[in-house]
């Protein structure tokens, strides 16, 4: 096999390809995207084990995490675009007035074209393969550009892809910041970016340059809220479950949770019962525990224990956790309370294993309190009071929202998953991921009869008069 060229001589050439193969690939059937949906299906099956193997190289991920949070997520989204691209693609009808009467009207579905998709660190394969799952359904060629910090996985996926797609239609250019800024100074005709809000804003501004649209999924501070109503023991199961998967490095993790004052300490101890049973009731358990995945690389280690430390001298209490090892890239599931909302773990996404927690004294408080702060990609409210839920839900704005659960709705591939504001811009996940990538192009056709000739010019009396006929009828 020849050696790749350098990528600043590769990137133009698989751009210029990919535009030259995009009315091929646009003009695609439905059978052949099925097909090429079944083949990349087929192989992440074969590589399951490689999958595995590559995630724990990188950060020590769970065998069970990866199946469940990688594997299985993303063969969610094959199995819904097969089932499904073909009554996606065909044209929406759509109602005409009565004013345009003789025509009909509808909704064709066009692909983008050449498309940029950069993908995270953090769910680094499953946060590829399902924006490229419906990149593909929708008729795209795509450049994959995975993140650099997950080196096994990247290089997993370039081997994976190449096998099934020919890199006129999808290519993986592998490489670090300097290649994201080489890709991005390309005209391509949709940028897909997960990541940080301060990456997502360079993003929006290439693609602003190149007048093209994009999809931005980003994060923010994901709140948790618990009602006095809410049962504690399942609630604090939950929490654990959303905030400690994949160590906390998840976007919509619950970054803080809002708890009354009276309920405080049932819900700490209901954390801590839940933390034993997951991962241990010792911190010697915990760190040999299978299931507790590591922090990424170095630099998110020495933020995160910064973070924990500054709240921790600022006067919170740590009850649960808050053991820290540099060598492991180690952090314990740890839960804070005495936390305020200047605290330094309350100034930004947290990503990491730390949950602290807030309290508030009246239910009237907590909207207002999540209203202060920058949209959150989640939110998760717990109880059973329905009134009490709803005024939450109706009072606030997230990207999405779960009642009594956490991270749930991205499973869904009938639920838009994206975020609103600083969390985000445009959504994916099943038919929305299809609308994603494709142009909505508005088709209206003139019948036999047509009303609208009866006002072309030149205007004479008798077309007033029908325009006034026609303001009075329609408007």
């Amino acid at each position: 096999m020849a050696a790749l060229a350098p990528p600043d001589e590769r990137i133009p050439r698989l751009f210029r390809a990919q535009q030259a193969n995009k009315a091929a690939v646009r003009r695609s059937t439905a059978a052949q995207r099925i097909a090429k949906l079944e083949k990349l299906r087929a192989a992440i099956l074969a590589r399951e084990p490689a999958i595995r193997a590559a995630m724990f190289a990188d950060f020590k991920k769970s065998p069970t995490e990866v199946d469940t949070t990688e594997i299985f997520a993303s063969l969610v989204e094959i199995k819904d675009a097969i089932h499904s691209v073909a009554g996606w693609m065909k044209p929406r009808k759509v109602a005409t007035p009565a004013s345009l009467f003789g025509t009909s009207s509808a909704i064709h579905y066009e692909p983008r074209g050449v498309c940029l998709l950069i993908g995270p660190w953090n769910y680094p394969f499953q946060l590829v393969i399902a924006p490229l799952v419906a990149a593909i359904a929708a008729g795209n060629c795509v450049i994959v550009k995975p993140s650099e910090l997950t080196a096994k996985t990247s290089a997993l996926l370039a081997e994976l892809l190449g096998a099934v797609f020919a890199e006129d239609e999808v290519a993986v250019v592998e490489g670090d910041a300097s290649v994201a800024s080489q890709l991005l100074a390309l005209p391509f005709d949709h940028y897909f970016f997960t990541g940080s809000t301060r990456v997502g804003k360079i993003v929006a501004e290439a693609a602003a340059r190149h007048l093209a649209s994009s999809t931005l999924e980003l994060g923010g501070t994901s709140p948790g809220v618990v009602d006095d109503s809410a049962d504690l023991a399942s609630t604090a199961q939950r929490l654990v479950w959303g905030k400690f998967v994949n160590a906390g490095q998840t976007c919509i993790a619950p970054d803080y949770v809002l708890v009354s004052k009276r309920t405080q300490p049932a819900l700490v101890a209901a954390l801590r019962t839940a933390i034993a049973a997951a991962y241990g009731a010792s911190d010697e358990a915990r760190r040999a525990s299978p299931d507790l995945c590591r922090i990424i690389d170095d630099r998110n280690f020495a933020r995160l224990k910064k973070l924990l430390d500054d709240t921790v001298a600022s006067g919170a209490t740590i009850e649960i956790g808050g053991a820290t090892d540099a060598g492991e890239r180690y952090i314990a599931p740890t839960v804070l309370t005495d936390v305020t909302p200047a605290s330094a773990l309350m100034s930004e996404e947290i990503f990491g294993p730390i949950l602290p927690i807030l309290t508030y004294e009246t239910w009237s408080d907590v909207a207002p309190f999540i209203t202060a702060r920058d949209k959150p990609l989640a939110l998760y409210v717990f109880g059973n009071d329905r009134a009490r839920i709803d005024e939450i839900i109706d009072n606030t704005t997230a990207g999405g929202t779960c009642v009594n659960s956490t991270l749930l709705h991205f499973v869904n591939p009938n639920l838009p998953f994206g975020g609103v504001g600083p969390s985000g811009s445009g959504s994916y996940h099943g038919e929305f991921g299809f609308r994603a990538f494709s142009h909505e192009r508005a088709v209206l056709r003139q019948g036999r009869i047509d009303l609208t000739k009866r006002v072309y010019p030149p205007y004479t009396e008798s077309v007033k008069t029908m325009l006034g006929w026609m303001f009075k009828l329609f408007t």
